[in-house]
Protein backbone atom coordinates (compact mmCIF):
# COMPACT_ATOMS: atom_id res chain seq x y z
CA UNK A 1 0.00 0.00 0.00
CA UNK A 2 2.81 2.43 0.81
CA UNK A 3 4.03 2.17 -2.79
CA UNK A 4 0.93 4.11 -3.82
CA UNK A 5 2.49 7.20 -2.22
CA UNK A 6 6.11 6.51 -3.17
CA UNK A 7 7.65 9.29 -5.28
CA UNK A 8 11.19 7.92 -5.50
CA UNK A 9 12.56 8.51 -9.00
CA UNK A 10 10.04 11.29 -9.68
CA UNK A 11 10.93 14.92 -10.31
CA UNK A 12 8.73 17.78 -9.13
CA UNK A 13 8.70 21.49 -9.92
CA UNK A 14 7.11 23.71 -7.28
CA UNK A 15 6.64 27.34 -8.31
CA UNK A 16 6.88 29.73 -5.39
CA UNK A 17 8.19 26.76 -3.42
CA UNK A 18 10.61 28.77 -1.30
CA UNK A 19 8.05 29.59 1.40
CA UNK A 20 4.51 29.24 2.70
CA UNK A 21 2.16 26.69 1.18
CA UNK A 22 4.57 25.94 -1.66
CA UNK A 23 7.32 24.95 0.75
CA UNK A 24 4.84 22.92 2.79
CA UNK A 25 3.98 20.95 -0.34
CA UNK A 26 7.64 20.62 -1.35
CA UNK A 27 8.47 19.15 2.06
CA UNK A 28 5.79 16.51 1.61
CA UNK A 29 7.01 15.62 -1.89
CA UNK A 30 10.59 15.38 -0.64
CA UNK A 31 9.66 13.10 2.27
CA UNK A 32 7.95 10.83 -0.28
CA UNK A 33 11.22 10.66 -2.21
CA UNK A 34 10.79 13.14 -5.07
CA UNK A 35 13.63 15.28 -6.37
CA UNK A 36 12.69 18.97 -6.27
CA UNK A 37 13.15 22.04 -8.43
CA UNK A 38 12.12 25.17 -6.55
CA UNK A 39 11.14 27.70 -9.22
CA UNK A 40 10.85 31.22 -7.86
CA UNK A 41 12.14 34.77 -8.16
CA UNK A 42 13.99 35.11 -4.85
CA UNK A 43 17.17 33.01 -4.83
CA UNK A 44 18.21 34.21 -1.37
CA UNK A 45 14.90 33.11 0.14
CA UNK A 46 15.17 29.77 -1.65
CA UNK A 47 18.54 28.91 -0.07
CA UNK A 48 17.00 28.03 3.28
CA UNK A 49 14.30 25.96 1.60
CA UNK A 50 16.86 24.03 -0.45
CA UNK A 51 19.03 23.32 2.59
CA UNK A 52 15.99 21.98 4.44
CA UNK A 53 14.88 19.77 1.54
CA UNK A 54 18.37 18.34 1.01
CA UNK A 55 18.51 17.31 4.67
CA UNK A 56 15.60 15.01 3.82
CA UNK A 57 17.95 13.12 1.50
CA UNK A 58 16.68 14.27 -1.90
CA UNK A 59 18.18 16.34 -4.68
CA UNK A 60 16.87 19.90 -4.70
CA UNK A 61 17.77 22.75 -7.02
CA UNK A 62 16.72 26.37 -7.48
CA UNK A 63 15.53 27.62 -10.86
CA UNK A 64 15.01 31.37 -11.27
CA UNK A 65 11.55 31.94 -12.71
CA UNK A 66 9.08 34.73 -13.39
CA UNK A 67 5.89 32.82 -14.22
CA UNK A 68 4.52 35.75 -16.22
CA UNK A 69 7.32 35.23 -18.78
CA UNK A 70 6.27 32.47 -21.19
CA UNK A 71 9.78 31.96 -22.56
CA UNK A 72 11.19 31.71 -19.04
CA UNK A 73 8.64 29.01 -18.18
CA UNK A 74 9.66 26.94 -21.20
CA UNK A 75 13.34 27.43 -20.34
CA UNK A 76 12.63 26.30 -16.77
CA UNK A 77 11.00 23.08 -17.95
CA UNK A 78 13.88 22.36 -20.32
CA UNK A 79 16.47 23.03 -17.61
CA UNK A 80 14.73 20.76 -15.09
CA UNK A 81 14.36 17.91 -17.59
CA UNK A 82 18.01 18.22 -18.60
CA UNK A 83 19.22 18.39 -14.98
CA UNK A 84 17.16 15.49 -13.61
CA UNK A 85 16.47 13.50 -16.75
CA UNK A 86 12.68 13.79 -16.51
CA UNK A 87 9.84 15.97 -15.20
CA UNK A 88 6.83 14.29 -13.60
CA UNK A 89 5.09 16.74 -11.27
CA UNK A 90 4.20 20.43 -11.43
CA UNK A 91 2.81 22.35 -8.48
CA UNK A 92 1.50 25.73 -9.69
CA UNK A 93 1.74 27.65 -6.44
CA UNK A 94 3.26 31.04 -7.34
CA UNK A 95 0.84 33.86 -6.61
CA UNK A 96 0.36 37.43 -5.44
CA UNK A 97 -2.48 39.49 -4.01
CA UNK A 98 -3.28 43.19 -3.84
CA UNK A 99 -6.09 44.09 -1.45
CA UNK A 100 -8.31 47.09 -2.13
CA UNK A 101 -11.86 47.80 -3.18
CA UNK A 102 -12.71 47.21 -6.86
CA UNK A 103 -13.18 50.87 -7.72
CA UNK A 104 -9.68 51.65 -6.45
CA UNK A 105 -7.68 49.13 -8.50
CA UNK A 106 -5.38 50.39 -11.21
CA UNK A 107 -5.51 48.41 -14.45
CA UNK A 108 -1.84 47.55 -13.96
CA UNK A 109 -2.63 45.99 -10.57
CA UNK A 110 -5.43 43.89 -12.05
CA UNK A 111 -3.13 42.65 -14.80
CA UNK A 112 -0.31 41.88 -12.35
CA UNK A 113 -2.51 39.58 -10.25
CA UNK A 114 -4.18 37.84 -13.20
CA UNK A 115 -0.91 37.41 -15.09
CA UNK A 116 0.88 35.91 -12.09
CA UNK A 117 -1.84 33.73 -10.58
CA UNK A 118 -3.70 32.48 -13.66
CA UNK A 119 -1.72 33.13 -16.82
CA UNK A 120 1.47 32.06 -15.05
CA UNK A 121 -0.08 28.72 -14.13
CA UNK A 122 -1.09 28.22 -17.75
CA UNK A 123 2.40 29.11 -19.01
CA UNK A 124 3.97 26.57 -16.64
CA UNK A 125 1.47 23.84 -17.52
CA UNK A 126 2.11 24.37 -21.22
CA UNK A 127 5.85 24.34 -20.61
CA UNK A 128 5.97 21.02 -18.75
CA UNK A 129 3.49 19.17 -20.98
CA UNK A 130 6.05 17.88 -23.54
CA UNK A 131 8.33 16.53 -20.79
CA UNK A 132 5.42 14.78 -19.08
CA UNK A 133 4.40 13.20 -22.38
CA UNK A 134 7.97 11.93 -22.80
CA UNK A 135 7.85 10.53 -19.24
CA UNK A 136 4.64 8.63 -20.00
CA UNK A 137 2.41 10.80 -17.85
CA UNK A 138 2.43 13.36 -15.07
CA UNK A 139 0.66 15.19 -12.30
CA UNK A 140 -0.25 18.89 -12.16
CA UNK A 141 -1.45 20.40 -8.90
CA UNK A 142 -2.86 23.93 -9.17
CA UNK A 143 -3.19 26.00 -6.02
CA UNK A 144 -6.49 27.84 -5.91
CA UNK A 145 -8.09 29.44 -2.87
CA UNK A 146 -11.26 29.77 -0.86
CA UNK A 147 -11.69 32.80 -3.11
CA UNK A 148 -12.26 30.25 -5.90
CA UNK A 149 -15.62 29.71 -4.14
CA UNK A 150 -16.42 32.89 -2.22
CA UNK A 151 -16.41 36.60 -2.91
CA UNK A 152 -14.52 39.27 -0.99
CA UNK A 153 -14.92 43.02 -1.33
CA UNK A 154 -11.17 43.72 -1.43
CA UNK A 155 -9.98 40.83 -3.62
CA UNK A 156 -11.58 41.17 -7.06
CA UNK A 157 -8.58 40.24 -9.25
CA UNK A 158 -7.38 37.60 -6.81
CA UNK A 159 -10.81 35.95 -6.68
CA UNK A 160 -11.11 36.13 -10.47
CA UNK A 161 -7.69 34.51 -10.89
CA UNK A 162 -8.42 31.74 -8.40
CA UNK A 163 -11.86 31.04 -9.86
CA UNK A 164 -10.09 30.79 -13.19
CA UNK A 165 -7.66 28.25 -11.69
CA UNK A 166 -10.54 25.85 -11.05
CA UNK A 167 -11.81 26.13 -14.63
CA UNK A 168 -8.27 25.87 -16.02
CA UNK A 169 -7.82 22.71 -13.97
CA UNK A 170 -10.94 21.16 -15.50
CA UNK A 171 -9.94 22.15 -19.03
CA UNK A 172 -6.40 20.77 -18.74
CA UNK A 173 -7.67 17.59 -17.09
CA UNK A 174 -10.02 17.02 -20.00
CA UNK A 175 -7.45 17.82 -22.68
CA UNK A 176 -4.53 15.86 -21.25
CA UNK A 177 -6.20 12.73 -19.88
CA UNK A 178 -5.15 10.98 -23.11
CA UNK A 179 -1.54 11.75 -22.18
CA UNK A 180 -1.95 10.13 -18.75
CA UNK A 181 -1.63 13.54 -17.07
CA UNK A 182 -3.91 14.15 -14.09
CA UNK A 183 -4.65 17.77 -13.23
CA UNK A 184 -6.22 18.75 -9.92
CA UNK A 185 -6.51 21.80 -7.70
CA UNK A 186 -6.29 22.40 -3.99
CA UNK A 187 -8.21 25.26 -2.41
CA UNK A 188 -6.45 26.53 0.72
CA UNK A 189 -8.52 28.13 3.43
CA UNK A 190 -7.04 30.61 5.85
CA UNK A 191 -3.42 29.55 6.27
CA UNK A 192 -0.64 31.15 8.33
CA UNK A 193 1.65 32.60 5.66
CA UNK A 194 3.36 35.91 4.92
CA UNK A 195 0.41 36.89 2.71
CA UNK A 196 -2.21 36.25 5.39
CA UNK A 197 -0.10 37.90 8.07
CA UNK A 198 -0.55 41.10 6.07
CA UNK A 199 -4.28 40.42 5.77
CA UNK A 200 -4.63 40.17 9.55
CA UNK A 201 -3.27 43.70 9.79
CA UNK A 202 -5.24 45.10 6.84
CA UNK A 203 -8.62 43.51 7.67
CA UNK A 204 -9.87 44.29 11.20
CA UNK A 205 -11.47 41.33 12.97
CA UNK A 206 -10.28 38.80 10.39
CA UNK A 207 -8.60 36.49 12.89
CA UNK A 208 -11.72 36.24 15.04
CA UNK A 209 -14.02 35.62 12.05
CA UNK A 210 -11.78 32.88 10.69
CA UNK A 211 -11.64 31.09 14.04
CA UNK A 212 -15.41 31.40 14.52
CA UNK A 213 -16.23 29.95 11.10
CA UNK A 214 -13.63 27.17 10.92
CA UNK A 215 -14.79 23.91 12.56
CA UNK A 216 -11.16 22.97 13.23
CA UNK A 217 -11.01 26.23 15.25
CA UNK A 218 -7.56 27.20 14.02
CA UNK A 219 -5.74 28.70 11.08
CA UNK A 220 -4.06 26.21 8.78
CA UNK A 221 -0.32 25.66 8.58
CA UNK A 222 1.78 25.05 5.44
CA UNK A 223 2.49 21.59 6.87
CA UNK A 224 -1.19 20.77 6.34
CA UNK A 225 -0.47 20.65 2.58
CA UNK A 226 2.21 17.96 2.62
CA UNK A 227 -0.25 15.07 2.52
CA UNK A 228 -2.53 16.39 -0.20
CA UNK A 229 0.51 17.21 -2.33
CA UNK A 230 1.81 13.65 -2.08
CA UNK A 231 -1.63 12.17 -2.76
CA UNK A 232 -2.22 14.24 -5.89
CA UNK A 233 1.36 13.74 -7.12
CA UNK A 234 1.42 9.96 -6.62
CA UNK A 235 -0.16 6.91 -8.23
CA UNK A 236 -2.71 6.92 -5.40
CA UNK A 237 -4.67 9.52 -7.41
CA UNK A 238 -4.32 8.03 -10.89
CA UNK A 239 -8.11 7.96 -11.45
CA UNK A 240 -8.74 11.42 -9.99
CA UNK A 241 -8.58 14.41 -12.32
CA UNK A 242 -10.30 17.76 -12.74
CA UNK A 243 -11.15 18.08 -9.04
CA UNK A 244 -10.81 21.04 -6.65
CA UNK A 245 -10.21 19.91 -3.07
CA UNK A 246 -10.62 22.37 -0.17
CA UNK A 247 -7.91 22.20 2.49
CA UNK A 248 -9.52 24.52 4.97
CA UNK A 249 -10.38 22.85 8.28
CA UNK A 250 -14.05 22.80 7.24
CA UNK A 251 -14.34 26.54 6.51
CA UNK A 252 -16.16 26.02 3.20
CA UNK A 253 -18.79 23.59 4.54
CA UNK A 254 -20.21 26.13 6.98
CA UNK A 255 -23.40 27.86 5.90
Amino acid sequence: MTRLFDLKGRVAVVTGGNGGIGLGMARGLARAGASLAIAARDAAKAKGALDELRVLGVEAEFVALDVTDEAACRAMAARVEKRFGRLDILVNNAGINIRRRPEAYAASEWRAVIETNLTGAFHCAQAVHPAMVRAGGGKIVNVGSMMSLFGAAVQAPYAASKGGIVQLTKALATAWAKDNIQVNAVLPGWIETDLTAAAKVQVPGLNERVLDRTPAARWGDPADFAGIAVFLASSASDFITGTAIPVDGGFSVQG
